[in-house]
């Protein structure tokens, strides 16, 4: 039976470090009067609260505010050189990078070529990668306090490597994980990158105040994550959301053409198959275009008059349709609040694709929830991996300012 956690004045202290620190992330620089104003502590109280948080590096002097005549009060702001985080987006042609201080704010980005580079390098790539971006800023790698990696797979949990990521050459050794943590020198977590864009949906996009949603993302490859009762759904192997290899009507089945073949939802509404579809029903702009670019071409041709604007509507309801049967299949499973629409694809056919999408969606199902395109601004995987890395951060920072207070209940 656990037993209360009694109200300890080292505890007391460390619930309103955190509640002051967190109320100036949200607020920025504040006075005493303020920040005391918006924790409710008293004067004395936030006195000596922020003169504890400025020993410990975290807070420090941003100023003085001006008031009425001969008087003046201090400002206080989160330290944003307290820690630093990196987030990294892998792909096969490149790694794209961020780095942010702990307020959140991004110091330095930087892109790192990858092209044709294969096995017996990731831990060199990766350093490479996070100097690039460090260098600028003033910082060594070694002084991250933690890096997320974004890469279109997934690792098993129970064998360390790296599935669902035969595209990504290099990246599938033995304990991924603790090879890179060990090589670079600082914490670092490996996540699915469409689980971090999901990630980002929630913090400050579409999926904010959802407890149950499902994020699509189709671009040259179809994924997807599922949040359910407000927490990431990995799965077993860690394969939860890899929909691509998900049957459904219409496409060949591994039994059909072979595991490593093109088949199931990612036969039918990947990248390619976009693209085959869309030049079947002679929409211009298709030949040497990304799948994106030729969706994007479809929307604008629909929104003329003529046989082109018919062919493009068209081909736009086949490709919804294609979309909807894989998110019907989802839905009835999962039964989520709602579904985010991601990625190249997607995005490019907006708020006209998203309309007949969900239509297709709610004629296929019994539960009919809204479909939302994502409003997540700039590199999404980047967005979601810096949301988890300062989540962390700030939770072991935030945490440690009167040392290690145990709250578990073995510790009493």
């Amino acid at each position: 039976m656990t037993r209360p956690i009694a109200g300890t004045p080292s505890l007391l202290r460390a619930i309103n470090d955190r509640a002051a620190l967190m109320v100036l992330l949200e607020h920025g620089p504040l006075t005493r009067p303020e920040l005391g104003a918006l924790t409710g502590l008293s004067k004395p109280t936030a006195s000596q609260l922020l003169a504890r948080l400025q020993e410990a590096g975290l807070v420090v002097l941003d100023g003085i505010r001006e008031g009425l005549p001969g008087r003046t009060a201090e400002l206080y702001r989160i330290n944003p050189r307290a820690a630093h985080v990196a987030a990294l987006d892998v792909t096969p042609a490149r790694i794209a990078v961020a780095v942010a201080d702990v307020t959140g704010a991004v110091v330095a980005e930087h892109r790192l070529a990858t092209p044709g580079r294969t096995g017996g390098d990731v831990v060199e790539r990766v350093r490479a990668a996070l100097t690039g971006a460090c260098g600028p800023a003033g910082l060594d790698p070694t002084e991250l306090s933690r890096v997320v990696v974004g890469i279109g797979g997934a690792v098993d949990p129970s064998t360390g490597r790296l599935g669902y990521a035969a595209h990504i050459p290099g990246w599938h050794i033995p304990d991924l994980i603790g090879t890179l943590r060990d090589g670079i020198g600082v914490p670092i977590d490996v996540e699915n990158d469409v689980n971090l864009v999901a990630q980002g949906e929630r913090s400050r996009g579409s999926a904010r105040g959802h407890q149950d949603y499902v994020l699509l993302w189709a671009d040259e490859g179809i994924g997807a994550a599922l949040v359910i009762g407000g927490r990431l759904h990995r799965g077993a192997t860690g394969g939860a959301g890899e929909v691509g290899y998900m049957p459904v009507v219409g496409a060949p089945t591994a039994r059909d053409v072979g595991r490593r073949a093109n088949h199931g939802f990612q036969a039918l509404s990947g990248g390619p198959a976009v693209l085959a579809l869309l030049r079947a029903h002679g929409v211009r702009g298709v030949r040497g275009s990304t799948p994106s670019g030729a969706v994007r071409n479809a929307v604008a041709s629909a929104g003329r008059g003529g046989p082109d604007g018919e062919s493009a509507r068209e081909a736009l309801r086949d490709l919804a349709g294609r979309l909807a049967m894989g998110l019907a299949a989802i839905t009835a499973v999962v039964d989520p609040e709602i579904v985010v629409l991601s990625g190249g694809v997607l995005l490019a056919g907006g708020e006209v694709l998203r309309e007949v999408v969900e239509r297709e969606l709610h004629a296929l199902t019994i539960p009919r929830p809204r479909v939302l395109l994502s409003t997540l601004e700039g590199n999404p995987v980047l967005t979601g991996a810096l949301d988890l890395a300062l989540g962390a951060v700030r939770e072991e920072l935030f945490g440690a300012v009167n040392g290690a207070v145990n709250t578990s209940p073995s510790a009493h």
